[in-house]
């Protein structure tokens, strides 16, 4: 029954019993209790610069003539 709406309701049964009725409520909170101030939020030149690297280059084929 993988991969269906009634699996996945399954599923969702199976982990609140096992792990508490806020299971989803828990693993929501934690993906937001992580960090908020790492990568380019900290450093809005590396994100231009990144950006800019990322932009000049071409996803096209190279042209054999």
């Amino acid at each position: 029954m993988a991969g269906t709406q009634d699996g996945g309701k399954a599923a969702a049964a199976t982990n609140k019993k096992k792990y508490g009725k806020d299971f989803y409520a828990r693993i929501g909170a934690m993906g937001g209790k992580n960090g908020h101030t790492g990568g380019f939020y900290a450093n809005r030149e590396l994100a231009r610069q990144a950006g800019a690297k990322g932009g000049r280059i071409s996803r096209r084929a190279k042209k054999t003539a």
